[in-house]
């Protein structure tokens, strides 16, 4: 086999490793998993898988050797048998389960029929934990990756038939990888005689091969090829930190000929393959939301896109409050696309979805060595990642109390310190938080910080529930109807009035979430282009039922009546409305037509307990 064969083969092979590389289990895992101790009881483990909401954990020595699995049905048998919650969780473990190494493929994984399995190191200790859910993650991950490099490398052998300009591609080595049509013509050498030849045998007066061993660009230089003086660009690829290669481009028209075929490429790829898009390319297109995309004509959402736009343009704080479903996340991205950070990334956190001993490393990362499992090199935390831009922490009212605290030194000091470090780092970042729990009443319970609770609530966004702001119902039914019927590539289908009627008069205890949901099941299901009132679910045509037949009044205009009549009648509908509830204030919030957080201020006011 001759030399450039070789250094062709091992090219490839280098690819391969690399691909492999990208499904080791060590990427995907959860590092340092909360685990049990070999005498912790059986109560003990029970209350923390409630705690962690998984169905088993670790169990390790002293010296954090993997000993094995308990899992709740497990301890529940324990239980029944000894009736002792004190008993050891060893009376439930499970010794010998199938595990996985730190550097073993995620194809090892998905053999196993377990929905958990540890991951170990050579010494048997245990330094993660891989889920089938992670497995699948890593997996899609792969696949995205690999359909991006073949969607560029696709573009890339495009634009370089499609130039007008002469290119060469050179490996490390100086041999040609690329030579494209417009470089043939001009030299008279064939494509395929000229890839895999040493530059030099090919291009009169070269200096490519140059080029990758100094790693300097040239830009402009004049060259003779064929006995003409020609302007050539020499450009290095760097990668991890070392030349791989070099681009040399021959001038005749001028490069920015190319860019405009890659501008054209593009923009004939969204036209011709918009279904395509990957749910992280769509999430990276979201991120750049603006106010004018969020839906809604009431005043409620004018005056709430009014006093968004006006916070942007601050670098205050903002605590956007408001139930599940109603579009948090959506004006926290607008904000930043508005802000004097829009320039930089926008990181969401959902502090309801960190386990509690994790927290501090995913806000604030680690170095490497801080702990078992710890990733070489360490790992940077999400403020760090959003460095000059917006970190949006949603769920806050979700945060330890312990997280509460270093969380308030760090908005206090504009600093973090990594796990295990020993320096700190400036940080620059607009914080956009929400939640949909009363955090004031929480500081009340002392569940919330009362100082960071007025840390964050220097403007506050409350987004009113889509109970409140009916009439922008009928406006989100066609977007959304459009939106679904594209993305499931169905004939656009449409809703009769009686239906519109029915979506108006109902609740929606999950708001857009939940229309959206609705909307989406009913254009799957139905099968022909109309969607009328026999084929929404039960519970939205016997609300519309009870509406027609008894004419409802509004328990706003009651409370407005009571005001009228002075603060003692206004106490006495909210305390009947409590007593309908059953003492339920979110409940009660529903039956009285008025968000929770306005429940719970008018409790505080009639020192209604």
């Amino acid at each position: 086999m001759g030399g450039r064969s070789l250094n062709k083969l091992g090219f490839r092979l280098e690819k391969a490793q690399q691909k492999q590389e990208l499904l080791q289990v060590k990427y995907w895992m959860t590092p340092s998993p909360y685990c049990l101790w070999e005498n912790d009881t059986v109560q003990k483990a029970s209350e923390k898988m409630e705690e962690l909401h998984v169905g088993g954990l670790p169990v390790v020595d002293e010296n954090h050797v993997f000993l094995g699995m308990v899992t709740l049905n497990a301890l529940i048998k324990v239980l029944l048998k000894t009736k002792c919650p004190e008993a050891t969780v060893g009376r439930a473990l499970m010794t010998n389960p199938a595990f996985v190494k730190p550097d073993d493929s995620l194809l090892d994984v998905i053999s196993h029929t377990e929905n958990t399995m540890p991951v170990l190191d050579e010494q048997g200790r245990l330094v993660g934990l891989i889920t089938i859910r992670d497995v699948l993650d890593g997996f899609f991950k792969y696949i995205y990756k690999l359909e991006q490099r073949q969607n560029t490398a696709d573009a890339l052998h495009v634009i370089l038939e499609s130039a007008y300009e002469g290119i060469a591609v050179v490996d490390e080595n100086g041999v040609l990888l690329e030579f494209n049509e417009a470089y043939s013509r001009f030299t008279g050498v064939k494509r395929e005689d000229a890839i895999g030849r040493h530059v030099t045998e090919v291009i009169d007066n070269t200096n490519l091969h140059v080029t990758v061993k100094t790693g300097i660009p040239e830009r402009g230089v004049v060259q003779k090829i064929q006995g003409q003086e020609m302007v050539v660009h020499r450009i290095p690829i760097w990668r991890n930190g070392r030349v791989t290669g070099a681009i040399g481009m021959l001038i005749f028209e001028g490069v920015t000929e190319v860019y405009r075929i890659f501008e054209r490429l593009q923009e004939e790829y969204r036209k011709n393959e918009p279904k395509k898009e990957l749910l992280t390319l769509k999430k990276e297109k979201d991120s750049r939301l603006t106010m004018d995309e969020i839906i809604g004509e009431s005043e409620e959402i004018l005056k709430v896109k009014r006093d968004a736009r006006r916070s942007a343009r601050t670098l205050a704080t903002v605590l956007i409050t408001g139930e599940s479903g109603t579009g948090k996340e959506m004006f926290a991205k607008s904000i930043h696309h508005l802000s004097p950070f829009s320039t930089g990334p926008f990181i969401s956190v959902n502090c309801g979805a960190i386990p509690e001993h994790l927290f501090e490393s995913e806000l604030f990362g680690y170095e490497e060595g801080a702990f078992t499992g710890a990733r070489k090199g360490g790992k940077p935390g999400k403020f760090e990642l959003a460095q000059n831009g917006t970190i949006f922490l949603d769920e806050i009212g979700e945060m330890p109390l312990v997280m509460q605290t270093k969380l308030l030194r760090v908005l206090q000091e504009r600093e973090v310190e990594r796990v295990g470090g020993i320096s700190k780092y400036q940080i620059h970042v607009r914080i956009v938080c929400a939640t949909n729990r009363d955090l004031k009443e929480m500081v009340n319970q002392g569940e919330f910080r009362e100082d960071l609770f007025y840390r964050l609530n220097i403007i506050q966004l409350h987004i009113p529930p889509l109970r409140e702001r009916k009439s922008d119902i009928p406006i989100l039914l066609a977007y959304y109807l459009k939106e679904v019927c594209e993305k499931y590539q169905v004939p656009v289908k449409t809703f009769t009035s009686e239906a519109v009627a029915a979506f108006c008069h109902y609740s929606w205890r999950g708001n857009i979430r939940e229309m959206v949901n609705s909307i989406e099941r009913l254009v799957t299901l139905v099968d022909g282009d109309v969607i009328d009132i026999h084929h929404l679910p039960s519970s939205m045509r016997e609300k519309q039922i009870s509406n027609e037949k008894e004419p409802v009044v509004q328990s706003q205009s009651l409370l407005e009546e009571a005001r009228n009549n002075g603060n003692k009648r206004e106490k006495e509908v909210i305390i009947q409305a409590l007593k309908n509830a059953g003492g339920n204030k979110s409940k009660a919030a529903e039956i009285l037509g008025i968000h929770r957080t306005t429940l719970y201020q008018k409790l505080k006011k009639h020192r209604i307990q």
